[in-house]
């Protein structure tokens, strides 16, 4: 009893006081040493490279939650067939409450004092009306622009509908475009960020954008990259479309604010980049979807007229801004500092690895080697010498 409560104390004094390492063994070999000192290199720059300096290992990110504010400025004048007419924002942008995403009308068709009633349709030029007395119906292919009566109209040929009268004809689309004095409007973006994360906010009217400033400033991405106001023919100008051709028949353009920042430096040096992206538009340049080009849509403006309700349908074609905010903020933080580093010492363990199998299994000498790494024994001499 005495001795195995002695054994029972050796083992706990062992396993608690004792400390084992793994045997090394010392290999002067150039071939093995250069392999070894080369992977531990790549290791070492691919942490401090790729792992620290690229992918910023040591730093905590978050995104923004973001607002944006817009507003345009600029007069249109229009003159078709001696009818002069003045276009002010509340004409020629669609929404008109400021969002991110907008249109501005850039070209139009009016079609005026339409009432409803009946009147002939227009049918596809591949297509004829048959003659009366047979009668109109649904297989007859043309634009539709109202309810088919079934009726043909002998005087043109086509079909009559029961419709807003008379019926738009969009066949030609105004060259150039009527509205090219929107090229000189003006467009003003407000944009606030907040990372919830670090508790940091921040507006694109940074430091030194005050309102003397604003009021004569203009955007241009050498002299003037943070000044808030930006006209729309330069817009489209560095989103690469040519402006005529996107303002006959509409488009879009994004134009993205990048918020990239490294909180560890001050909060001064958070600033907004502006970059402009044409994203359809023009048939001959960088848009490839044919099927549909340009941008349109249609609105009506509805009155009265002795009793009778009438309207005015006006085809808009415009160019579409779409303002997107991108963010990405970094923060130094001690957790994925320690993560980084550890993964980057288990990393080191490779070379070992690569280091010891070229040893034991590809040189000349492997057996040599392996018997000054491996301490062998053998059980049936240890239980004699115990004996």
């Amino acid at each position: 009893m005495t001795e195995m409560k002695s054994q029972i104390s050796n083992v706990v004094s062992d396993f608690f006081f004792e400390y084992e390492t793994q045997r090394q063994v010392l290999v002067r070999n150039r071939r093995v040493g250069v392999v070894c000192r080369l992977i531990q290199l790549g290791v070492l720059g691919y942490i401090i490279g790729w792992v620290f300096i690229y992918e910023k290992g040591y730093q905590s990110t978050d995104t923004a939650v973001s607002s944006v504010y817009t507003k345009m400025k600029g007069v249109g004048y229009t003159n078709r067939s001696g009818l002069e007419q003045i276009w002010d924002v509340a004409d020629y942008v669609f929404p008109s409450q400021g969002d991110a995403s907008f249109v501005v009308m850039t070209n139009f068709i009016l079609t005026e004092n339409q009432t409803m009633g009946k009147c002939p349709e227009v049918c596809e030029e591949s297509v004829s009306c048959p003659p009366p007395p047979l009668l109109c119906d649904a297989s007859i292919k043309s634009q539709i622009q109202g309810h088919m009566t079934g009726l043909c109209l002998k005087q043109t040929g086509t079909c009559e509908v029961l419709a807003w009268c008379p019926v738009e004809n969009d066949a030609t689309i105004p060259d150039p475009p009527l509205l090219m004095s929107a090229e000189n409007y003006t467009l003003f973006i407000k944009n606030s960020i907040t990372f919830p994360l670090f508790d940091v906010t921040r507006s694109n009217l940074v430091e030194g954008i005050d309102g003397k400033y604003i009021s004569k400033c203009l955007y241009h991405p050498d002299n003037d990259p943070l000044c808030p106001i930006m006209r729309l023919g330069d817009i489209v100008k560095f989103s690469g479309f040519n402006f005529t051709t996107i303002a006959k028949v509409g488009g879009a353009i994004g134009i993205l604010v990048d918020w990239t920042c490294n909180l560890d430096r001050a909060v001064r040096h958070c600033k907004p980049f502006y970059t402009f992206h044409g994203l359809y538009g023009n048939p001959g340049e960088t848009d490839r979807a044919r099927a549909s080009v340009g941008y349109n849509f249609r609105y009506a403006k509805h009155y009265m007229e002795e009793g009778q309700a009438k309207r005015t349908l006006i085809k808009v074609f415009g160019i579409r801004i779409d303002i997107i905010v991108q963010s990405l903020a970094r923060k130094f933080d001690i957790i994925p500092t320690l993560t980084a580093i550890g993964s980057g010492v288990g990393i080191f363990g490779v070379a070992t690895i690569v280091c010891d199998l070229v040893l034991l299994y590809v040189l000349p000498k492997r057996e040599f080697y392996k018997n000054m790494k491996y301490k062998y024994t053998d059980t049936h001499q240890q239980v004699s010498f115990e004996k």
